[in-house]
């Protein structure tokens, strides 16, 4: 019995995006500041609740800017709680049922992802002076095993937000 499960990852448009001064200020002077924050989502694929093994997945975040010249420097990418009360366990849901996951920074999957709240962590990339940015950073996702679900489509949405 297999139970398709999928995160979806949505993105702010850049006009929405957290920006200080410094940041807005080079890109107003320029005028030819342009930035794109894409994501893909992470698939689980199907949950066997009678498995021992944990669902691993991952999805991306990236980040392209293109400059006339840009300084170096850094942004930090922020994940919302989604659905979920709080980041110590996120949740996905189809109907009424609720499967556990969690997002991580990394492969060893031992730091939440999250907005610096709540015991979890923001991801910061920094990058050199260059004429544009193009970095994508993976998202890491587990559901744990062991969960006695229904069978169902279940899906979160997670925002993603850049601060520079």
């Amino acid at each position: 019995m297999g139970i398709r499960v999928y995160l979806s990852i949505i993105m702010l448009p850049f006009a929405a995006l957290a920006m200080p001064a410094p940041a807005q200020a080079a890109c107003d002077i320029l005028a030819l500041c342009t930035c794109t924050v894409s994501a893909t989502g992470v698939d689980f694929g199907s949950y066997n609740p009678v498995a021992v093994t944990d669902n691993d997945s991952s999805g991306t975040v990236r980040v392209r800017c293109s400059l006339v010249l840009a300084l170096a420097g850094s942004y930090t990418i922020q994940l919302s709680r989604g659905s979920s009360p709080t980041y110590a366990q996120r949740t996905m849901t189809s109907g009424a049922s609720t499967l556990h996951y969690n997002l991580y920074t990394s492969n060893a999957r031992n730091q939440i992802w999250g907005d610096g709240t709540g015991g979890s962590l923001s991801v910061t990339n920094t990058f050199a002076a260059l004429l544009g940015v193009d970095q994508t950073t993976t998202v890491y996702g587990r559901a744990p095993a062991g969960q006695n679900v229904a069978p169902g489509s279940y899906a979160d949405t997670i925002l993603v937000t850049i601060v520079f």
